[in-house]
């Protein structure tokens, strides 16, 4: 479910206000590699807590960026999380930023080094 809200008029702030805290960030991350138990988020993403999981899954889901889908005939109910085709659009962007941060490491290690 899509929220109908205002965005703002830069594309850039609207990314950001979208995917733009770190635990957004990192949960995507995870589910980049496929369809994921609530467990199996709070297990892969260090220090963070059910309460702002739950948060961040509840808003990610709202912008249409993640699926979820409910298991209703197990006991207990299964829950599984999975990016959407909009959320599988963020893939190259992922990308970037993976290629940014080792280049980033080796500089820091480079500096770190002379």
């Amino acid at each position: 479910m899509v929220v109908n809200k205002e965005l703002p008029q830069c594309p850039v702030a609207t990314t950001v206000g979208v995917i733009g805290n770190k635990w957004k960030l990192l949960i995507l991350r995870n589910l980049l590699t496929g369809s994921k138990r609530f467990t199996d988020l709070l297990n892969g993403i260090e220090n963070i807590s059910k309460k702002v999981l739950t948060e961040n899954l509840r808003s990610l889901e709202d912008d249409g960026i993640i699926n979820r889908k409910t298991y209703a005939d197990e006991i207990p109910m299964k829950v599984e999380y999975s990016l959407s085709e909009m959320g599988q659009t963020l893939n190259p962007i992922f990308e970037v930023l993976t290629d940014w941060g080792n280049n980033y490491k080796e500089f820091v290690k480079n500096v770190s080094d002379q």
